[in-house]
């Protein structure tokens, strides 16, 4: 079982209804996907799924079977449609069928279409508990791919004279390969309001100007990237990933596919991602995954799994392993060094397989601590697995280290200790070395997530994700050091940016002596200062309690200053806020009761010496959510100036495709 709530909370909850969906895929009782406006990288490999519905009831309900002979063509704008059996050179799919049923609204949106399986889209008709039954038959092309830029119509026909016409977009991008290496990191939940922060409480002052600046502060470019999801302005993990990697956008939990109606999380047209189209591009090219997150969660998932649920671990470790070898979709042979958490998904089980043992026998090396890691050749694949669930923060490995005993999390199974635990940075330095001792001669492409500072600020522990938003930041500055050491700086492109963001931000400081002073709720937030009785940062001052972490690291000297951060985040269950550290471990700010009927409740046991703040969220969620908020981008190296500017969170996946020259253009029709 994995200790941190915060895993649960990126997914979305099934309990909870939704209006405004069914958008993209399915404007009419005919679907599409890829849907109207996808864009593709010229020679990526992708599915096309059609699905004809019949709405049984509902405001739509047809009388009959769906249509099972329907026709679908592409075309270049202007040009002649062209049955897609033809313009692919590919046999016509079996015809499936099967059905779905959802909860129809009275909203003026299309009120049909594909989405995971019992998705509640109106409260009423789920109080009233009156499903919409819809049957569909369908068909789906396998691993096509379109190879001349330009404009595409692709039309699905049905019912007679009815039409769904989707609108692709295949870019059209330089060829010439401009990057040998790229490193991305992503700091999960990341925003400049976060990065503002953690400089505040790492970097001293004088007089309103700072003496030194974060590693991040120095890029040359800065850009910014929306994060909508095909079906939800706020995104999550999942669909922020797919864009990232892919160039595609879907919907929420859903990894490098598009979801359709049927209710196998595996069957959904799918799409190729950047390591899978590196590595067959180039096949004696690297890649590297390394997460503070189990290898499992969402955002390293994404550069191997294709699935509709983000849930599906097995799926990924699998995926990690031997690719997608029941599809025949690449021939991707898993990355050359993976690290980070997640033990449990490795364990043989009833359920799984031991992935430990087919690893080795693949060739991979396994660490388990720190030392190990450090030991490990660096010619020969490298697989860590440091702990159970998500690796410990920065803070409880490097400050408050009691918090790493008595949880039986070491990676073995054997119920022992994980305290021999790397970093962002242990990890990330070891990954660049394995890759360039492996492929210093064709490069490589490398993903480093700083998963906890997403993971903390759900559970509303700011002080532990500023720290993972520091070691971030550190990494960024030993990984270009590193770099420089091997002589492969000005041939890396380095991005760093963030999957999506938090309503976070800081209004001003709080006297925690004067607020645990105070008896009653009301009185306790008059320690709050705001203006000029904010005043400076005491982060960065030693004092009795220092640490032995200083500004000249670039980390405070101290976490549990007289005055503290006045921050907090947009949307939040009901908790007790005193703004201290959690000293004695990551904070669990909402509690249920046993039956859990009456959602969460503000945690008596968290901020004891605070006050209560009632909730702004539905009572099911015991913890922060995504926000809307454009998140960051940092760019430097060959190509770094393709990231200047505001732009879709897409094209993140088509700069870095056009640096490496993965684009496939070729006049094929």
């Amino acid at each position: 079982m994995r200790s941190s709530i915060p895993v649960i909370a990126c997914l979305v909850s099934s309990t909870l209804a939704q209006t405004f969906q069914r958008l993209g895929g399915c404007p009419d009782l005919g679907c599409v996907f890829p849907p109207d406006q996808a864009d593709f990288l010229a020679g990526q490999y992708f599915d096309i799924r059609l699905e004809v519905h019949s709405p049984v009831n509902g405001s739509e309900a047809r009388t009959g079977e769906p249509d099972q002979d329907f026709k679908f063509t592409i075309t270049k704008k202007d040009g002649k449609p062209v049955p897609a059996t033809k313009y692919f050179e590919i046999d016509e799919p079996e015809l499936e069928s099967w059905n779905f049923t959802w909860y129809e609204g009275k909203d003026p949106q299309p009120k049909h279409g594909p989405g995971r399986k019992l998705i509640e889209t109106d409260l009423f008709a789920q109080d009233a508990d009156k499903p919409s039954l819809v049957n569909v038959t369908s068909k789906i092309y396998r691993r096509v791919a379109l190879y001349e830029p330009g404009e595409y119509e692709a039309t699905l026909s049905y019912y007679g004279d009815e039409k769904t016409v989707a609108n692709w977009h295949v870019r059209d991008l330089s060829t010439k390969r401009r990057a040998k290496n790229v490193v991305m990191f992503i700091g999960d939940g990341m925003t400049t309001n976060m990065i503002t922060a953690a400089r505040l409480i790492a970097h001293k002052s004088i007089n309103g100007k700072y003496m030194t600046k974060m590693a991040l502060d120095k890029f040359p470019i800065l850009g910014h990237q929306m994060t909508h999801s095909m079906d939800s302005f706020i995104t999550d993990s999942a669909n922020s990933a797919t864009a990232l990697y892919t160039g595609h956008k879907t919907t929420v939990n859903a990894l490098n596919v598009y979801v359709d109606s049927s209710s196998d999380p595996f069957d959904d047209p799918k799409f190729e991602t950047i390591s899978e189209i590196f590595r067959r591009r180039n096949p004696d090219g690297g890649v590297g995954i390394v997460s503070t997150a189990f290898l499992a969660d969402a955002t390293p998932a994404g550069l191997a799994a294709h699935t509709s649920d983000r849930g599906e671990y097995d799926h990924v470790i699998s995926a990690y392993y031997e690719g997608l070898t029941k599809y025949e979709w690449t021939n991707w042979d898993g990355p050359d060094v993976l690290l980070g958490a997640g033990a449990e998904d490795f364990l043989q089980s009833e359920e799984t397989r031991d992935y430990y043992n087919l690893f080795a026998e693949k060739g991979y090396n396994l660490a388990w601590n720190n030392t190990a890691l450090h030991d490990a050749p660096t010619d020969e694949k490298l697989l860590g697995v440091f702990q159970k669930s998500n690796l410990a923060t920065w803070l409880d490995r490097n400050v408050y280290q009691a918090n790493l005993l008595n949880q039986s999390n070491y990676p073995d199974g054997s119920g022992r200790d994980a305290e021999d635990l790397p970093g962002l940075k242990d990890m990330t330095l070891k990954a660049i070395d394995v890759l360039h001792d492996r492929h210093g001669d064709d490069g490589w492409f490398l993903m480093s997530e700083a998963a906890s500072i997403d993971k903390q600020m759900h559970s509303l522990d700011y002080d532990r994700s500023l720290g993972e938003l520091l070691e971030l930041d550190d990494t960024v500055r030993a990984t270009i050091e590193r770099l420089k050491e091997l002589g492969e700086l000005e041939d890396t492109l380095i991005v760093v940016t963030a999957d999506h963001g938090h309503g976070f931000d800081v209004t001003g400081s709080v006297d925690t002596e004067y607020m645990d002073a105070q008896d009653d709720d009301r009185s306790k937030r008059n320690a709050v200062g705001y203006y000029e009785n904010s005043g400076l940062s005491q982060y960065t001052v030693a004092g009795p309690n220092s640490l032995r972490y200083s500004e000249g690291v670039h980390f405070p000297s101290r976490w549990d200053p007289r005055y503290t951060l006045h921050s907090g985040v947009a949307a939040f269950p009901d908790h007790r806020e005193n703004y201290q550290v959690h000293s004695e471990g990551p904070r669990t700010p909402a509690a249920t009761t046993n039956d859990k009927k009456n959602g969460y409740y503000a945690s008596y046991k968290d901020a004891v010496t605070g006050f209560v703040v009632n909730g702004t969220l539905p009572l099911d969620a015991g913890q922060g959510v995504h926000s809307l908020t454009d998140v960051p981008v940092f760019a430097q190296g060959p190509c770094q100036e393709l990231f200047g500017g505001v732009y879709n969170s897409i094209d993140i996946f088509f700069n870095i495709a056009e640096c490496l020259g993965l684009s496939e253009i070729k006049d094929k029709h």
